[in-house]
């Protein structure tokens, strides 16, 4: 570990640095950043390009009193090395390692948990509004990116700043000014702020405070004169350069404009050099003295330090293992299954070529969901809407209202923000949206924030509401042609990675609505009987209990249920009826699942077959370095299965329902 780095036990011991030590502790900390995320990867980009921001903020700030709020939060890997964690910083993301979020029960620098976007700005003025209730002086400060603008809760919390508290301060992280699009605008905002006058009585308070400070002072002020000369000179030729860079990071872009902050009550300051520590910490210490207010823009590069991070900043905002020296990344195993997302998105591809009505529409991330392929291959089929799911529901139903079948493509956790529109705009109305969510169990290494466990429950409840789960990569493609022949709301959901390795067809085949797949039937052993319904990717799994099973003398039945809503009723009947004991597996959270379906329809059916339901407890699942080490701690496993089953005949006379997690 480096010399500076190595001094710093606690944000405290970061104020005792001078700058050039400050400098020299930005570039080992970049250092510790690159080679230690090689072994286990995770949120690269987005880290490099906030080194300097997060030393200056420790330098001038002092957490845990003061506040930081972090918009997301997968940009806190600085802040963590700064406070306490370095030691631990080598498990990042991995099994009872740190977090990849901020998170309250990690650290008392971390005051607010976060992993979706748009949450930071209300979270920090409700931190105001109670420090200004208490009459204490802490200083919170937000850290929101340009990306934040584009969601609306980010600006339903800037209409109440100014109406709350009298002093704010929030930090606009703008990462994407390399990007000739997004730089035009901000070149232009700049030249507005350059007009206006209340831009220019903030500057000239900014440097009457600098020259408060003698020579010192006077030093800023000229380091941030020349900052801004050259930025604007930057500003310009990139805007004047034709656009080479395709690569959205997740499609996150978007601008700010001083007017609407200033309109809004809230005083605007910059952009800035965010890589520039002497200004950074001088504006810093300025924004403390400000008692109204203030957002201060600054400007950064995503993957700053690192060259492979800067060349391609979409594959390094967040990846797995890489080559610390070149960044390259491990190739595929021979024979590897194709990811679901990619399943998915050459899917669409093929349904769009053939059927006109059919549009993608993705919130951000046309990598993580796959619909990259239909923006190469049919660009004008192809909608990114931002971080803005709520907005992306609405606008597929009126698509829908014209004629067409937009896909939806948005991670089952990231749904779960549009909850209201999907149930009034949606289904109230009955529209044939299909919506297609990625992520639909576990993100190991992401954590609670980002697992998709929920959505079975949350949707099964709307009427109008069709919802499936494949089996395989094969069954997914024949579900989304199934879809555009529906005309009500669909949904299907499936894991994140690589699927089951089954071929996919070159045309799809309908299924039909609401039927289950027999798999396996009971045989004429004298065995007891056992029915395993294998929801999805759990089907598997169901098999191979199954085969386990059978091998101690059960007679077993797999029964690939498909939908979860409506479930095939006359399969669920008969196969229960037929059996001792009923076992449903699946890749969600057991209460309100797929396993309790099948509960209410026995109960409606006054079937008394007990039920082992193999699921996720009703807790947050933590993160892990995989899939398989959660699954094994919750039960989620074949060997508990066959347990699970065994413990049922142990009394012949056991009846009931048993819920296993």
């Amino acid at each position: 570990m480096s010399r500076y780095l190595e001094m710093v036990d606690h944000p405290s011991h970061v104020k005792k640095l001078t700058m050039p030590q400050l400098q020299e502790l930005a570039e080992e900390v970049r250092y510790e950043l690159i080679t230690k995320l090689a072994a286990n990867g995770g949120h690269l980009g987005p880290n490099l390009g906030v080194v300097e921001l997060t030393i200056a903020l420790h330098k001038v700030f002092s957490t845990p009193h003061d506040k930081f709020v972090w918009d997301v939060s997968h940009q806190v890997y600085v802040h963590k090395l700064l406070t306490g964690r370095k030691d631990r910083f080598h498990t990042i993301r991995t099994t009872n390692g740190l977090n990849g979020f901020a998170l309250r029960t990690e650290s008392e620098h971390d005051c607010f948990g976060a992993g979706h976007a748009g949450t930071a700005l209300s979270a920090a003025l409700g931190m105001c509004a109670a420090r200004d209730q208490k009459g204490s002086d802490e200083n919170v400060v937000c850290i929101f990116g340009d990306a934040a603008l584009t969601n609306g809760i980010s600006f339903e919390a800037l209409n109440n700043i100014a109406h709350t508290t009298k002093k704010f301060i929030g930090i606009l992280n703008d990462n994407e000014w390399s990007i000739a699009k997004n730089v035009g605008a901000i070149s232009n905002y700049l030249n507005k702020l350059i007009t206006n006058p209340r831009y220019n009585k903030l500057h000239s308070d900014f440097e009457r405070w600098l020259k408060g400070w003698g020579s010192k002072g006077e030093l800023a002020l000229r380091l941030g004169q020349k900052a801004e000369e050259a930025l604007k000179g930057a500003l310009s030729d990139v805007a004047l350069q034709p656009n080479t860079n395709k690569d959205l990071t997740d499609g996150r872009g978007g601008a700010s404009s001083s007017l609407i902050f200033e309109e809004l009550g809230v005083r605007y300051f910059g952009p800035i050099d965010g890589h520039d520590l002497p200004l950074l910490t001088s504006v810093l210490e300025f924004a403390k003295t400000c008692d109204t207010p203030i957002v201060i823009h600054v400007l950064t590069k995503k993957g700053k330090g690192f060259e492979a991070a800067l060349s391609q900043p979409e594959k390094f905002h967040g990846l797995g293992p890489y080559d610390a020296k070149t960044g390259a990344t491990p190739a595929s195993k021979p024979g590897t299954p194709p990811n679901y997302q990619d399943v998915f998105g050459q899917a669409m591809v093929k349904l769009c070529q053939k059927d006109n009505s059919i549009v993608g529409i993705t919130a951000a991330m046309p990598t993580g969901t796959g619909l990259k392929y239909l923006e190469k291959a049919l660009p004008t089929r192809y909608y990114d809407v931002g971080i803005a799911e709520e907005h992306g529901v609405i606008f597929a139903a009126g698509m829908a209202t014209m004629g067409y079948r937009p896909v939806v493509a948005i991670y089952s956790t990231f749904l779960q923000r549009a909850y209201d529109c999907i149930h009034h705009d949606v289904c109230l109305q009955d529209l044939p949206v299909i919506f297609c969510m990625d992520r639909a169990g576990l993100s190991a290494n992401d954590g609670p924030t980002h697992h998709g466990l929920f959505d079975i429950s949350y949707l099964r409840c709307l009427p109008n509401v069709i919802a499936m789960a494949p089996s395989n990569e094969d069954e997914l493609q024949d579900m989304m042609f199934t879809c555009t022949h529906v005309n009500h709301p669909t949904f299907i959901r499936y894991p994140r990675g690589g699927g089951e390795g089954v071929p996919v067809k070159d045309q799809p085949k309908l299924i039909e609505v609401g039927k289950a797949e027999v798999v396996q039937n009971f045989s004429k052993s004298q065995g007891k009987k056992v029915v395993l319904f294998g929801l999805g990717n759990m089907l598997k799994l169901a098999k191979q209990a199954a085969a386990e099973l059978t091998s101690e003398g059960f007679d077993c039945a797999v029964i690939n249920p498909r939908f979860t809503k409506p479930i095939d009723a006359a399969c669920t009947e008969f196969f229960s009826r037929a059996a001792d004991l009923v076992v449903t597996l699946e890749d969600h959270a057991l209460m309100g699942g797929y396993g309790s379906s099948v509960l209410e329809c026995l109960a409606d059916k006054k079937i008394s077959t007990p039920v082992v339901r193999i699921g996720w407890p009703d807790v947050f699942i933590e993160h892990a370095s995989t899939v398989d080490y959660l699954r094994e701690k919750h039960g989620l496993t074949v060997a508990n299965t066959v347990a699970q089953v065994k413990a049922q005949f142990k009394d012949e006379k056991t009846i009931g329902l048993t819920a296993v997690a």
